[in-house]
């Protein structure tokens, strides 16, 4: 029996092994990490006959015998991981979850969504497009399912629908981590929503991570591109001139003819030439949401999808958990969940997108980024700003920099959502935005996590479960660092 290698103990990892050991494949999965949840894994899958390797590195397990004839990666797994560029050396073939998911699903189309920020409300608004007309529509990747999932007989979509019938369309969210071990993936449709620095201490340069999102598209059979985005505004003049461009503020000299873009005129989305719907039907907030949204209807209308399926979905969709999701409203004060805003960009754009005067937790593991136009609008929209995490006392620094002190450092969730509530009050702020600016990993397992806490702490305060004290107003002190 073929021997096969996965690594990572994610959700990922676990939907790759199950789809290998349904094919055939004799399964080892491994992970470097171990905890009580891990060991309960471990037994279920043993179960499964799917063996797991728990506080295991990579390396260790190549150079043993026999070697596997596959390597599947998880997303968080570098593709320059010494024990990846020793196995290829090999000769031994090294995928990722997503390549493998292709595999057994590339019979379907795909609608394959990229971008450094914006990709997970385009696909799950995408997705409530297809499946509001009528088709087997799952989202995955980021979002939804694991890819792999939607291979095996026994995955199910949301209606309880079994997956013993391929998918009418495959919904994908990639990252660049899942592209770049995904050589072979080809949607019908590729949706670029943003470009923007991130992730550069993994790729490296700009020009690397541009060329991994670009590879996707250049699978594509159609493109849609943010013409809104001043660098994919750039290059696409040259680049990507056949493309489906969108934007926000009118048709654009891009679009290649009045039947080829999405754009909004008078408050309408006007879609290869249709008044598709108001842009109003979409109730999240935010100029960025608008764009998004203007990707989503280029793909469902390059899908042949009718339009009256499309104005419905629009009207009918909630958002997405952990990007300005409204968690609740305790004595006028909107406590806003924006974890998923993990670099400079995505939570500027949040920021933006809320009612001012507003205060701010940020805070986390800072990443490589220029920060400029998200401290600007701190300075232009903050009453006040709380810092948690390891970036906390360089975020202090730069803010006083910026000539901003209205910020304390305060650690953690637990000590920042009670005394946002008591700023909030004071200085009559009507939202209190959870807004990183950065990873997850100082503190928390990802940022799902970290937004429910943020959660957790919220609903405390909504049940009026804080301390006389954190209801006592007091005055935030300048740049205080305790």
């Amino acid at each position: 029996m073929a021997g096969a290698y996965v690594i990572g103990l994610g959700k990922s990892g676990i939907a790759a092994a199950r789809l290998l050991k349904h094919q055939g494949w004799q399964v080892l999965l491994s992970d470097r990490n171990t905890s009580a949840a891990l060991h309960q894994q471990q037994q279920d899958l043993g179960q499964e006959g799917i063996t797991v390797k728990l506080g295991h590195a990579f390396e260790a397990d190549l150079a043993g015998s026999p070697q596997p004839q596959l390597i599947v990666v998880s997303p968080g797994v570098p593709w320059d991981h010494p024990g990846l560029m020793q196995s290829r050396s090999l000769g031994i073939e090294t995928i990722g979850e997503m390549e493998l998911a292709w595999r057994s699903l590339q019979s379907s189309p795909w609608v394959g969504i990229t971008g450094t920020n914006g990709k997970t409300t385009t696909t799950a608004l995408i997705a409530a497009i297809f499946q509001t007309a009528g088709l087997n529509a799952p989202a995955c990747g980021n979002i939804g399912y694991a890819a792999c999932e939607l291979a095996l007989p026994s995955a199910r979509t949301g209606s309880g629908t079994s997956h013993e019938v391929a998918p009418d369309w495959v919904i994908a969210e990639l990252s660049s981590y899942q592209i770049e071990s995904s050589p072979s993936i080809a949607p019908r449709i590729g949706v670029w929503t943003t470009f923007t620095p991130d992730h550069l201490s993994r790729h490296v340069t700009l020009e690397r991570y541009y060329s991994i999102k670009a590879h996707l598209l250049q699978q594509s059979q159609q493109q849609v591109f943010n013409g809104d985005d001043p660098y994919l505004r750039q290059v696409g003049r040259e680049q990507w001139s056949g493309a489906c461009w969108t934007s926000t503020i009118g048709k654009l000299d891009l679009m290649r003819d009045a039947n080829y873009g999405v754009y909004v005129e008078a408050e309408w989305v006007i879609a290869m030439g249709d008044r598709v719907l108001p842009v109003t039907h979409l109730k999240t907030p935010g100029n960025h949401n608008q764009q998004n949204l203007l990707m989503a209807v280029a793909a469902a209308k390059l899908a042949g999808i009718e339009n009256e399926a499309i104005a419905q979905a629009a009207l009918e969709f909630p958002g997405v958990p952990h990007r300005l999701e409204l968690i609740c409203t305790w004595q006028g004060i909107d406590f806003i969940n924006d974890s998923k805003a993990t670099n400079y960009d995505a939570a500027q754009v949040g920021l933006a997108a809320v009612k001012h005067p507003v205060v701010l937790i940020a805070g986390g593991e800072a990443k490589a980024g220029d920060d400029t136009a998200w401290l600007q609008t701190i300075q232009a929209r903050a009453i006040g700003v709380l810092l948690i995490g390891n970036a906390a006392s360089m975020f202090a620094d730069r803010l006083q920099q910026m000539g901003y002190t209205n910020y304390e450092v305060v650690d953690t969730l637990e000590q920042a959502v009670p005394r946002s509530a008591d700023l909030a009050k004071r200085h009559h702020a009507e939202v209190v935005l959870f807004s990183p600016a950065c990873a997850s990993f100082d503190q928390f397992q990802n940022f799902e996590q970290r937004g429910d806490r943020f959660r957790e702490l919220c609903l405390e305060i909504s049940d009026v479960q804080l301390s006389r004290t954190a209801l006592t107003p007091t005055p935030l002190p300048k740049g205080e660092r305790g």
